[in-house]
Protein backbone atom coordinates (compact mmCIF):
# COMPACT_ATOMS: atom_id res chain seq x y z
CA UNK A 1 0.00 0.00 0.00
CA UNK A 2 1.24 3.54 -0.70
CA UNK A 3 2.69 5.59 2.14
CA UNK A 4 0.00 7.62 3.86
CA UNK A 5 -2.74 5.08 3.19
CA UNK A 6 -5.12 4.71 6.12
CA UNK A 7 -4.97 1.02 6.98
CA UNK A 8 -6.75 -1.18 9.46
CA UNK A 9 -7.43 -4.81 10.28
CA UNK A 10 -11.09 -5.71 10.66
CA UNK A 11 -12.93 -8.43 12.58
CA UNK A 12 -16.64 -9.06 11.96
CA UNK A 13 -19.03 -10.77 14.37
CA UNK A 14 -21.46 -13.46 13.26
CA UNK A 15 -25.21 -12.96 13.19
CA UNK A 16 -26.95 -14.68 10.27
CA UNK A 17 -29.13 -12.34 8.20
CA UNK A 18 -28.04 -9.43 10.40
CA UNK A 19 -24.82 -9.29 8.38
CA UNK A 20 -26.42 -6.53 6.29
CA UNK A 21 -25.69 -4.19 9.21
CA UNK A 22 -21.99 -5.02 8.89
CA UNK A 23 -22.06 -3.90 5.25
CA UNK A 24 -23.45 -0.49 6.28
CA UNK A 25 -20.54 -0.02 8.69
CA UNK A 26 -18.05 -1.16 6.04
CA UNK A 27 -19.45 1.44 3.61
CA UNK A 28 -18.61 4.23 6.06
CA UNK A 29 -15.14 2.78 6.69
CA UNK A 30 -14.32 2.68 2.99
CA UNK A 31 -15.83 6.11 2.32
CA UNK A 32 -13.45 7.53 4.93
CA UNK A 33 -10.52 6.22 2.91
CA UNK A 34 -9.53 3.22 5.03
CA UNK A 35 -8.14 0.13 3.33
CA UNK A 36 -8.42 -3.28 4.95
CA UNK A 37 -5.21 -5.24 5.49
CA UNK A 38 -6.12 -8.39 7.46
CA UNK A 39 -9.74 -9.53 7.69
CA UNK A 40 -11.47 -12.09 9.89
CA UNK A 41 -14.95 -13.11 10.91
CA UNK A 42 -17.32 -15.71 12.20
CA UNK A 43 -20.46 -16.96 10.41
CA UNK A 44 -22.09 -13.93 8.72
CA UNK A 45 -18.95 -12.00 9.62
CA UNK A 46 -16.92 -14.62 7.75
CA UNK A 47 -19.06 -14.03 4.66
CA UNK A 48 -18.43 -10.28 4.75
CA UNK A 49 -14.71 -10.72 5.48
CA UNK A 50 -14.20 -13.26 2.69
CA UNK A 51 -15.97 -11.15 0.07
CA UNK A 52 -14.03 -8.04 1.09
CA UNK A 53 -10.79 -10.03 0.88
CA UNK A 54 -11.75 -11.11 -2.64
CA UNK A 55 -12.08 -7.46 -3.65
CA UNK A 56 -15.75 -6.60 -3.25
CA UNK A 57 -16.58 -3.05 -2.19
CA UNK A 58 -19.32 -2.20 0.30
CA UNK A 59 -21.40 -0.87 -2.60
CA UNK A 60 -21.11 -4.20 -4.41
CA UNK A 61 -21.90 -6.11 -1.21
CA UNK A 62 -25.06 -4.09 -0.66
CA UNK A 63 -26.19 -4.93 -4.20
CA UNK A 64 -25.50 -8.61 -3.54
CA UNK A 65 -27.36 -8.59 -0.19
CA UNK A 66 -30.34 -6.64 -1.56
CA UNK A 67 -30.79 -9.21 -4.35
CA UNK A 68 -30.38 -12.23 -2.08
CA UNK A 69 -33.38 -14.43 -1.25
CA UNK A 70 -32.31 -15.81 2.14
CA UNK A 71 -35.01 -18.47 1.99
CA UNK A 72 -32.99 -20.25 -0.68
CA UNK A 73 -30.45 -21.06 2.02
CA UNK A 74 -33.07 -23.40 3.50
CA UNK A 75 -32.24 -26.16 1.03
CA UNK A 76 -33.81 -29.48 1.88
CA UNK A 77 -32.51 -32.93 1.04
CA UNK A 78 -34.59 -36.01 0.25
CA UNK A 79 -35.01 -36.90 3.92
CA UNK A 80 -36.31 -33.40 4.73
CA UNK A 81 -39.10 -33.80 2.19
CA UNK A 82 -40.67 -36.76 4.00
CA UNK A 83 -44.08 -35.54 5.26
CA UNK A 84 -44.46 -34.70 8.95
CA UNK A 85 -41.24 -36.31 10.20
CA UNK A 86 -38.74 -35.18 7.57
CA UNK A 87 -37.00 -32.50 9.61
CA UNK A 88 -36.80 -34.71 12.69
CA UNK A 89 -35.28 -37.51 10.64
CA UNK A 90 -32.82 -35.08 9.10
CA UNK A 91 -31.73 -33.95 12.55
CA UNK A 92 -31.30 -37.54 13.62
CA UNK A 93 -29.43 -38.87 10.60
CA UNK A 94 -27.77 -35.77 9.12
CA UNK A 95 -27.42 -33.71 12.34
CA UNK A 96 -28.97 -30.64 10.75
CA UNK A 97 -32.18 -29.64 8.97
CA UNK A 98 -30.80 -27.86 5.90
CA UNK A 99 -28.06 -29.02 3.57
CA UNK A 100 -26.00 -25.83 3.27
CA UNK A 101 -25.19 -26.70 -0.34
CA UNK A 102 -27.00 -23.73 -1.84
CA UNK A 103 -25.11 -21.33 0.40
CA UNK A 104 -21.76 -22.89 -0.43
CA UNK A 105 -22.45 -22.67 -4.17
CA UNK A 106 -23.66 -19.07 -3.82
CA UNK A 107 -20.54 -17.80 -2.10
CA UNK A 108 -18.25 -19.93 -4.30
CA UNK A 109 -19.69 -18.23 -7.39
CA UNK A 110 -19.24 -14.77 -5.84
CA UNK A 111 -15.62 -15.49 -4.95
CA UNK A 112 -14.79 -16.97 -8.33
CA UNK A 113 -16.23 -13.87 -10.01
CA UNK A 114 -13.28 -12.03 -8.40
CA UNK A 115 -10.76 -14.75 -9.28
CA UNK A 116 -10.64 -16.32 -5.81
CA UNK A 117 -11.09 -20.04 -5.19
CA UNK A 118 -8.62 -21.17 -2.52
CA UNK A 119 -6.78 -19.45 0.30
CA UNK A 120 -3.69 -19.72 -1.87
CA UNK A 121 -5.27 -16.97 -3.96
CA UNK A 122 -5.32 -14.73 -0.87
CA UNK A 123 -1.72 -15.06 0.34
CA UNK A 124 -0.27 -11.68 1.40
CA UNK A 125 3.18 -11.51 -0.20
CA UNK A 126 4.63 -9.20 2.46
CA UNK A 127 3.49 -11.58 5.23
CA UNK A 128 3.76 -14.95 3.51
CA UNK A 129 6.24 -16.32 6.07
CA UNK A 130 4.14 -15.36 9.10
CA UNK A 131 1.30 -17.85 9.77
CA UNK A 132 -0.64 -15.23 11.75
CA UNK A 133 -0.87 -12.86 8.79
CA UNK A 134 -0.16 -15.04 5.74
CA UNK A 135 -3.73 -14.92 4.41
CA UNK A 136 -5.85 -11.87 3.62
CA UNK A 137 -8.78 -13.46 5.46
CA UNK A 138 -9.25 -15.94 8.30
CA UNK A 139 -12.50 -17.45 9.53
CA UNK A 140 -13.52 -19.09 12.80
CA UNK A 141 -15.19 -22.51 12.99
CA UNK A 142 -15.76 -25.06 15.77
CA UNK A 143 -14.82 -28.73 15.87
CA UNK A 144 -17.44 -30.07 18.27
CA UNK A 145 -15.99 -33.59 18.13
CA UNK A 146 -12.69 -32.43 19.63
CA UNK A 147 -14.08 -29.42 21.49
CA UNK A 148 -11.73 -27.10 19.66
CA UNK A 149 -11.93 -23.69 18.01
CA UNK A 150 -10.50 -23.59 14.49
CA UNK A 151 -8.85 -20.61 12.84
CA UNK A 152 -9.04 -21.37 9.13
CA UNK A 153 -7.20 -21.94 6.95
CA UNK A 154 -4.16 -22.53 9.16
CA UNK A 155 -5.80 -25.11 11.46
CA UNK A 156 -6.89 -27.26 8.51
CA UNK A 157 -3.47 -28.94 8.83
CA UNK A 158 -4.99 -30.86 11.77
CA UNK A 159 -6.94 -32.80 9.13
CA UNK A 160 -3.97 -33.48 6.87
CA UNK A 161 -4.93 -30.75 4.39
CA UNK A 162 -2.88 -27.94 2.85
CA UNK A 163 -4.14 -24.48 3.96
CA UNK A 164 -3.26 -22.99 0.56
CA UNK A 165 -5.53 -25.51 -1.16
CA UNK A 166 -8.54 -25.15 1.12
CA UNK A 167 -11.48 -23.61 -0.71
CA UNK A 168 -12.51 -20.29 0.83
CA UNK A 169 -16.18 -21.14 0.20
CA UNK A 170 -15.78 -24.41 2.09
CA UNK A 171 -14.21 -22.68 5.08
CA UNK A 172 -16.97 -20.06 5.20
CA UNK A 173 -19.55 -22.87 4.93
CA UNK A 174 -17.99 -24.41 8.04
CA UNK A 175 -18.03 -21.10 9.89
CA UNK A 176 -21.75 -20.44 9.24
CA UNK A 177 -23.06 -23.92 10.06
CA UNK A 178 -25.55 -22.92 12.76
CA UNK A 179 -26.01 -26.04 14.95
CA UNK A 180 -29.19 -28.03 14.20
CA UNK A 181 -30.19 -25.53 11.50
CA UNK A 182 -27.49 -26.51 8.95
CA UNK A 183 -25.79 -29.86 8.62
CA UNK A 184 -22.25 -29.77 10.05
CA UNK A 185 -19.27 -30.31 7.77
CA UNK A 186 -17.63 -33.70 8.26
CA UNK A 187 -13.81 -33.86 8.27
CA UNK A 188 -11.36 -36.56 9.29
CA UNK A 189 -8.18 -35.85 11.21
CA UNK A 190 -4.78 -37.29 10.31
CA UNK A 191 -5.67 -40.51 12.17
CA UNK A 192 -8.92 -40.92 10.26
CA UNK A 193 -11.09 -39.93 13.23
CA UNK A 194 -14.27 -38.11 12.13
CA UNK A 195 -14.91 -34.55 13.27
CA UNK A 196 -18.06 -32.46 12.90
CA UNK A 197 -17.43 -28.78 12.16
CA UNK A 198 -20.07 -26.16 13.02
CA UNK A 199 -20.54 -22.40 13.42
CA UNK A 200 -17.50 -20.65 14.85
CA UNK A 201 -19.78 -18.67 17.15
CA UNK A 202 -20.03 -21.69 19.42
CA UNK A 203 -16.58 -20.78 20.77
CA UNK A 204 -15.88 -17.25 19.48
CA UNK A 205 -18.47 -15.18 17.68
CA UNK A 206 -16.38 -12.01 17.99
CA UNK A 207 -12.65 -12.87 17.67
CA UNK A 208 -11.42 -9.26 17.92
CA UNK A 209 -8.21 -10.54 19.53
CA UNK A 210 -7.14 -12.52 16.46
CA UNK A 211 -4.57 -10.12 15.01
CA UNK A 212 -3.06 -8.95 18.31
CA UNK A 213 0.60 -9.96 18.50
CA UNK A 214 1.45 -8.55 21.92
CA UNK A 215 3.49 -5.62 20.65
CA UNK A 216 2.93 -2.28 22.42
CA UNK A 217 2.93 -0.18 19.25
CA UNK A 218 0.93 -1.77 16.38
CA UNK A 219 1.39 0.11 13.07
CA UNK A 220 -2.36 0.28 12.39
CA UNK A 221 -5.50 -0.51 14.38
CA UNK A 222 -7.73 -3.54 14.56
CA UNK A 223 -11.38 -2.50 14.49
CA UNK A 224 -14.14 -4.88 15.52
CA UNK A 225 -17.66 -4.72 14.09
CA UNK A 226 -20.05 -6.17 16.66
CA UNK A 227 -23.76 -6.89 16.23
CA UNK A 228 -25.53 -5.84 19.42
CA UNK A 229 -28.81 -7.48 20.37
CA UNK A 230 -31.56 -5.47 22.11
CA UNK A 231 -31.50 -8.05 24.93
CA UNK A 232 -27.71 -8.26 25.21
CA UNK A 233 -26.53 -7.94 28.80
CA UNK A 234 -29.99 -8.77 30.17
CA UNK A 235 -31.06 -12.04 31.85
CA UNK A 236 -32.55 -14.76 29.64
CA UNK A 237 -36.13 -15.68 30.49
CA UNK A 238 -36.64 -19.44 30.83
CA UNK A 239 -40.21 -20.75 31.04
CA UNK A 240 -40.12 -24.05 29.21
CA UNK A 241 -38.01 -26.35 27.01
CA UNK A 242 -38.03 -24.04 23.96
CA UNK A 243 -36.99 -20.95 25.90
CA UNK A 244 -34.42 -23.09 27.73
CA UNK A 245 -32.86 -24.08 24.41
CA UNK A 246 -32.93 -20.45 23.22
CA UNK A 247 -31.20 -19.30 26.42
CA UNK A 248 -28.63 -22.07 26.11
CA UNK A 249 -27.87 -21.13 22.51
CA UNK A 250 -27.62 -17.41 23.30
CA UNK A 251 -25.25 -18.12 26.19
CA UNK A 252 -23.13 -20.41 24.01
CA UNK A 253 -22.81 -17.76 21.30
CA UNK A 254 -22.14 -14.71 23.46
CA UNK A 255 -20.87 -15.45 26.96
CA UNK A 256 -17.42 -16.74 25.99
CA UNK A 257 -16.46 -13.54 24.16
CA UNK A 258 -18.15 -11.23 26.66
CA UNK A 259 -15.94 -12.64 29.42
CA UNK A 260 -12.83 -11.49 27.60
CA UNK A 261 -13.92 -8.16 26.14
CA UNK A 262 -12.00 -5.56 28.10
CA UNK A 263 -11.95 -1.76 27.93
CA UNK A 264 -9.20 -1.98 25.32
CA UNK A 265 -11.45 -4.05 23.06
CA UNK A 266 -14.59 -2.06 23.78
CA UNK A 267 -13.04 1.21 22.60
CA UNK A 268 -12.04 -0.35 19.26
CA UNK A 269 -15.48 -1.85 18.67
CA UNK A 270 -18.22 -0.53 16.39
CA UNK A 271 -21.32 -1.77 18.30
CA UNK A 272 -24.18 -2.03 15.75
CA UNK A 273 -27.75 -2.35 17.08
CA UNK A 274 -29.59 -5.14 15.25
CA UNK A 275 -33.10 -3.77 15.85
CA UNK A 276 -34.53 -7.06 17.08
CA UNK A 277 -33.83 -8.95 13.84
CA UNK A 278 -33.30 -12.66 14.47
CA UNK A 279 -30.31 -14.65 13.18
CA UNK A 280 -32.47 -16.96 11.03
CA UNK A 281 -35.15 -14.42 10.02
CA UNK A 282 -34.80 -15.45 6.39
CA UNK A 283 -38.02 -13.74 5.29
CA UNK A 284 -36.57 -10.34 6.19
CA UNK A 285 -38.42 -7.56 4.37
CA UNK A 286 -36.57 -5.00 2.19
CA UNK A 287 -37.49 -2.34 4.74
CA UNK A 288 -35.93 -4.31 7.60
CA UNK A 289 -32.81 -4.97 5.54
CA UNK A 290 -32.41 -1.27 4.83
CA UNK A 291 -32.96 -0.42 8.49
CA UNK A 292 -30.14 -2.81 9.43
CA UNK A 293 -27.86 -1.28 6.81
CA UNK A 294 -28.61 2.24 8.05
CA UNK A 295 -27.99 1.10 11.63
CA UNK A 296 -24.47 0.10 10.59
CA UNK A 297 -23.95 3.40 8.77
CA UNK A 298 -25.08 5.52 11.72
CA UNK A 299 -22.98 3.81 14.38
CA UNK A 300 -19.85 3.66 12.19
CA UNK A 301 -20.11 7.39 11.47
CA UNK A 302 -20.32 8.08 15.21
CA UNK A 303 -17.42 5.72 15.96
CA UNK A 304 -14.95 7.14 13.44
CA UNK A 305 -15.87 10.72 14.36
CA UNK A 306 -14.25 10.05 17.76
CA UNK A 307 -11.75 7.26 17.06
CA UNK A 308 -8.23 8.17 18.23
CA UNK A 309 -5.72 5.44 17.42
CA UNK A 310 -2.79 7.22 19.04
CA UNK A 311 -4.85 7.80 22.18
CA UNK A 312 -5.83 4.13 22.19
CA UNK A 313 -2.17 3.08 22.06
CA UNK A 314 -1.17 5.50 24.83
CA UNK A 315 -3.93 4.29 27.12
CA UNK A 316 -4.07 0.56 26.43
CA UNK A 317 -0.78 -0.46 24.85
CA UNK A 318 1.64 1.28 27.20
CA UNK A 319 -0.42 1.12 30.41
CA UNK A 320 -0.98 -1.66 32.97
CA UNK A 321 -3.57 -4.34 32.19
CA UNK A 322 -6.91 -2.61 31.51
CA UNK A 323 -9.89 -2.83 33.82
CA UNK A 324 -12.79 -5.07 33.01
CA UNK A 325 -15.65 -3.16 31.43
CA UNK A 326 -18.54 -4.08 33.68
CA UNK A 327 -21.37 -2.61 31.57
CA UNK A 328 -20.16 -3.26 28.03
CA UNK A 329 -23.26 -2.86 25.96
CA UNK A 330 -25.73 -1.19 28.33
CA UNK A 331 -26.18 1.94 26.24
CA UNK A 332 -26.18 0.33 22.79
CA UNK A 333 -28.26 -2.72 23.73
CA UNK A 334 -31.41 -0.88 24.78
CA UNK A 335 -34.57 -1.75 22.77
Amino acid sequence: MPNGTKRLDAVFEGGGVKGTALVGAVAVTQNLGYQFVNLAGTSAGAIVAALLAAGYTAEELKTVMDALDYNRFKDEGLVDKIPVFGHLLSLGFEKGIYEGAYFEGWIRDLLQAKGVRTFGDLVMEESKDNPRYRYKVQVIATDISRGKMLVLPRDITDYGLDPDRLEVARAVRMSMSIPFFFEPVLLHDVNGTPSYIVDGGVLSNYPVWLFDDGTPDPPWPTIGYKLVEPSEGKPNTVRGPISLFAALFATMMEAHDARYIQDSNFVRTVPIPTLGVQTTEFDLSPERRDALYQSGVKVAEEFFAHWDFEGYKRTYRHAPAPRRHERLWEQTAQP
